[in-house]
């Protein structure tokens, strides 16, 4: 085994000297470009953007992960103009093969997993190895396993867990690569430690494994039956005793997240806010190791509107007015496109755009029928209101939000609801929005950083004060327009009812009336917005802090 990388898949530059530890980044799934549809949500943007800052920085750092056949889904409007699923085969002609095959152990079979290569100059990126099992040395089961991003089969779920961890531990092996730090973006690569822990045991793997979680709360943290596992093959033939003995697992369920508090050196949470939070829900259980926290980032360079971005820096506030118009222009043409409807680019322009999940609340503003329907009819400071973002395709509850808000859509001339919001949509709309809405239950989350690639481009974020935005508002007060806070244990109807009527006081006595009534007051707060949220919030320092507080 060697520190170094086969030649053909080196690092096209000489390493800085404080990034020259080598690091594995595993992760399940990563937002590199619109071509490379592999991802879901936030933790693939996330990825995604410290893949790019790696690469910029000249760190010594490498990914791991998985070449999803069919990508999470296509989304789509059906006839009645109801939400979509498409599954699509998708090809790639800029992945290398790599020519590595090797087999891991599945539920008694030997399962066959190649792997490809994105090359680190195609989009800007530290190296990038993607597992599939779509080869024709395996049955259609076997094959399937890589077929879709985050399959709703729990056997599949976790089968596809194992192609990441075992499969992307193995696939160390074949490089001949032994690195100095295996970094785990969340618990899905677990099952590699039971590859390493035989080599190494367990004091030597805890030196050098690091672990970063999202999840703000314990419910929501992967768990299984730890004889599903077993019969799977999840622990590579460690017998459930030693197993047991490693993770402090006593009873029947494993806790995934748990077992990688517990093997790591030290973990962090995402956001200042989320650190807190995580120590809190983890301090009561024994031998979990130190958890810290570095707050989640984007990449400016990626992200960034470069003629808004020069017009800021010059000082030139026509230019980035002007600028501003032209890229709301464009948003525009999408929503004509899509939805057959004009929008102004003079008019206040409101986008709630992310994942669709229940305690992200997609349809607080519209819940309080009266306060909406007088909201979106004000002729004399009127609003344009867009709402874009992928539910889970089974998660039949958040489909019907989004439907729902399709429905509520066809009553209002000033009102969009997009499809397809990937990499692409998601940048025209960060682009083109004066104000970007956010509105999760607080404490639920972790970070979120959708609101800092929108303060990037001239979006004014407004929030309820929880993940990342706590740490802007505390920085910036005047950059951004803040919730109070709401007691997060009361009943949820009635936090929701309290931040309903605080997310109205807030656009109709302040977001309104300085947007109309005083343009140069609105457009201060947009350039401080924009001059604040870097360099903080640029994936750079983030890449740099993992290397500094974990690696």
């Amino acid at each position: 085994m060697s520190t170094k990388l086969p030649n053909a898949f080196r690092h096209p530059y000489e390493f800085a000297e404080e990034y020259s530890k080598s690091a594995v980044y595993f992760c399940m799934e990563f937002a590199i470009d619109q071509s490379l549809k592999i991802y879901s949500g936030g933790l693939g943007f996330l990825a995604g953007s410290h893949m790019r800052s790696a690469y910029e920085l000249k760190q010594n750092m490498i990914g791991i992960g998985i070449l999803w056949k069919f990508g999470y889904y296509d989304q789509f409007k059906k006839e009645d103009r109801r939400m979509g699923v498409l599954f699509q085969k998708k090809i790639y002609h800029f992945l290398k093969d790599t020519n590595i095959k090797f087999t891991i152990p599945i539920s008694g079979h030997d399962v066959w997993v190649k792997a490809m290569y994105l090359d680190p100059n195609t989009f800007g990126t530290a190296p990038l190895f993607l597992l599939s099992t779509d080869l024709p040395e395996n049955d259609y089961l076997a094959k399937s396993t890589t077929f879709k991003l985050y399959d709703s089969d729990p056997k599949a779920k976790i089968a596809q867990s194992m192609v990441l961890g075992l499969g992307g531990a193995k696939l160390l092996d074949e490089l001949g690569y032994t690195p100095d730090v295996y970094h785990f973006n969340e618990a899905h690569a677990l099952s590699a430690v039971f590859h390493w822990l035989p080599k190494m045991g367990k004091e030597e793997l805890r030196k050098k494994l690091v672990f970063t979680t999202h999840t703000p709360e314990e419910a929501g943290n992967e768990k299984h039956d730890i004889m599903q596992l077993h019969d799977m093959g999840f622990f590579n033939g460690m017998s459930l005793d030693e197993v047991r003995e490693v993770t402090g697992t006593y009873d029947n369920t494993f806790n995934h997240t748990l077992a990688g508090l517990r093997l790591s050196r030290k973990a962090n949470g995402v956001s200042k806010l989320h650190g807190e939070v995580a120590r809190n829900m983890w301090e009561k259980y024994e031998g979990v190791c130190p958890i810290t926290h570095i707050t989640n980032a984007q990449n400016h360079k990626y992200w960034a509107d470069e003629r808004l971005d020069a017009a800021l820096k010059s000082g030139d506030r026509e230019a980035l007015v002007e600028r501003k118009k032209e890229l709301k222009k464009v948003l525009f043409e999408e929503i004509a496109d899509q939805n057959g409807k004009l929008f102004d680019p003079e008019v206040l322009t409101i986008v709630w755009a992310r994942r669709f999940a229940e305690y992200k609340r997609a349809d607080l503003i519209a819940r309080d029928y009266e306060m909406f329907e007088k909201f979106m009819n004000n002729s004399e400071q009127p609003v344009q209101v867009i709402f874009a973002g992928k539910p889970y395709p089974m998660d039949y509850n958040a489909i019907r939000t989004y439907d729902t808000l399709v429905e509520l859509s066809h009553n209002y001339k000033n009102m969009a609801v997009l499809a397809g919001y990937e990499l692409a949509l998601s940048k025209k709309l960060k682009d083109g929005s004066d104000i970007w809405l956010n509105n999760p239950r607080v404490t639920r989350e972790a970070s979120g950083t959708s609101g800092m690639t929108a303060a990037m481009n001239g979006s004014i974020n407004l929030s309820t004060n929880d993940g990342w935005i706590r740490e802007f508002y505390e920085m910036t007060p005047q950059a951004s327009f803040v919730l109070p806070i709401v007691d997060h244990n009361l009943p949820h109807f009635e936090q929701d009812k309290t931040d309903l009527n605080n997310l109205y006081k807030l656009l109709n006595n302040e977001v309104l009336p300085l947007y109309y009534q005083t343009p140069d007051q609105w457009y201060d707060k947009v350039e401080l917005s924009m001059k604040n949220v870097v360099p903080f919030f640029d994936s750079d320092r983030m890449a740099a802090d993992y290397y500094k507080e974990l690696y």
